[in-house]
């Protein structure tokens, strides 16, 4: 099995379009073809969440209509999932925060985060931490250690720090890499800016001030860079470093901020080539954006249903992606993620007895907190069987099949020694056997040629020497009979 990255995109209809209904699609990140599809969904910005296929169990995706309608408290605004898959955060108009497990469906808990809408939320890469943002500017850290602590559920939950520092409504919220609190966040507003945290010391570190209001954000896995997006069509690339030459005449790298609240960056002030080769013009309102998964490629959503797919060095456009067409439908929800198991076609999902990969159990979650349920704690797992071609086929990777996996999927255009070779090896290839049997076919004809040559010589000459031996003998025959009349004479 080849480790393949394709691209999640979640589509819903604009509000000014008129009946129809969204989607969640599946595509080949490098083609662009369609894998799969889930249809009647309508699931808004920052309301689908996926968990994907771990510990040999089958992963899901959490958004309106998809397989089990789970009746909630209130209407939804937006969705949050922990990246192991054991909890799941919603928040509602009214600025309330749910907080349930995954496989049982238990409220952990509900709470009054915020005085308006919550717009996203987001956990740290540990899930030891959720940020929510809201349309009342601010941005809450919540501990979820706190949130899961059975002796303080009684209690109004304290934020582990409120960033406040935004004066309009919250449209996205990224967190970099490490565990919490050691780790720093980007937040992104209506405000035109957007602003670097750093949780350990809850302090502002940075402000990025943008010509236009930011409608998503996309941090690189390394932190060096991030890309902010306008509703415009606008994708500005910010460098978290930048160069400068020392005293000896070499080069050194440098952080960019980290000044405190009175650090303003002003994007878009630099001089016209610079400020050119670091914007990105789609031309289409942008509603979504991600990064690959190796950082190379940069996908951004629209609100006529296109994806479309970048170059991060080079900003070129690669290819674009009709992921939803017929109109009306915009893109809500974009992720890249490895191809899953049952859409590489030698895996089953459903957990029978022929062998595939078992299906999460989905569970509805509770409406109201219930203590006894709480207590009992009941959580349903379905267990793989012990099966050793589908253990072999979806764990188990040699060192070698893994190098090769591994070479496919970051330099994808690069022959593989023991894999499929590309398309365009292939190509040329087939025009090598094509001159090949050309060259055979001639060499062939020249060979019957000669051959029909030598055949005729062959037998003309036999032919003569015949001729030439009958004529003899005939002529030997004709003196014996003339010697024998001389004879009778005498």
């Amino acid at each position: 099995m080849q480790l393949q990255e394709v691209v999640l995109s979640a589509s819903a209809p604009t509000p000014t379009a008129q009946g129809g209904a969204g989607a969640i699609l599946f595509h080949d990140i490098q083609t662009g073809a369609p894998l799969a599809s889930f249809k009647q969904t309508n699931a808004a910005r920052h309301a689908t969440a996926l968990i994907s296929t771990r510990e040999a169990q089958g992963g899901l995706m959490l958004a309106d209509q998809i397989s089990l309608k789970i009746v909630l408290p209130e209407r939804l605004s937006c969705l949050a999932v922990d990246r192991r898959g054991q909890l799941c955060a919603a928040g509602t108009s009214q600025g309330r925060i749910y907080l349930w497990e995954v496989a049982s469906g238990i409220m952990y808990h509900s709470w009054e985060a915020h005085y308006r809408q919550v717009t996203v939320l987001r956990f740290t890469p540990d899930g030891e931490a959720l940020l929510s943002g809201s349309e009342d500017s601010g941005v809450s850290v919540w501990s979820v250690f706190r949130l899961l602590d059975d002796s303080i559920q009684n209690e109004i939950p304290e934020a582990y720090a409120n960033l406040s520092d935004h004066t309009l409504p919250i449209t996205d919220i990224a967190c970099g890499f490490g565990p919490f609190p050691s780790c720093r966040v980007l937040t992104a507003s209506t405000d035109h800016s957007v602003k670097l945290w750093d949780l350990s010391s809850k302090t502002l570190l940075t402000t990025f001030q943008f010509p236009h209001a930011i409608a998503c954000i996309a941090w690189d896995v390394t932190e060096r860079l991030f890309f902010a997006a306008s509703a415009d069509g606008s994708v500005h690339q910010v460098n978290l470093f930048h160069t400068r030459t020392d005293k000896t005449g070499g080069r050194v790298a440098e952080a960019v901020g980290g000044a405190g609240v009175n650090d303003v960056l002003r994007i878009g002030d630099e001089d016209p080539h610079t400020n050119k080769r670091r914007l990105i013009s789609v031309g289409e309102p942008i509603t979504t954006i991600c990064l690959s998964l190796t950082g190379a490629l940069l996908l951004v959503g629209t609100t006529v249903g296109n994806v479309h797919v970048y170059d991060v060095p080079s900003h070129q456009l690669l290819r674009s992606i009709n992921a939803h067409p017929g109109g009306g439908l915009a893109v809500t929800h974009l992720t890249t993620l490895l191809k899953p198991p049952d859409l590489v076609g030698h895996v089953q999902l459903g957990g029978n007895k022929d062998g595939g990969i078992p299906v999460r159990p989905i569970v509805p979650f509770q409406r109201m907190r219930e203590a006894r349920l709480r207590e009992a704690h009941e959580v349903t797992m379905m267990l793989p069987h012990a099966q050793k071609n589908t253990h072999e086929s979806v764990t188990d990777y040699s060192r070698g099949e893994l190098l090769r996996d591994w070479e496919s999927f970051v330099q994808p255009g690069s022959a593989v020694e023991s894999g499929a070779p590309p398309a365009a090896q292939l190509q040329g290839r087939v025009a090598e056997l094509e001159d090949e049997v050309a060259r055979l076919k001639t060499q062939l004809a020249r060979a019957k040629g000669v051959n029909d040559v030598m055949w005729e010589t062959v037998v003309q000459n036999v032919v003569a020497q015949g001729r030439e031996k009958t004529s003899g003998e005939t002529s030997e025959s004709a003196d014996g009979r003339e010697r024998k009349r001389g004879k009778t004479k005498a």
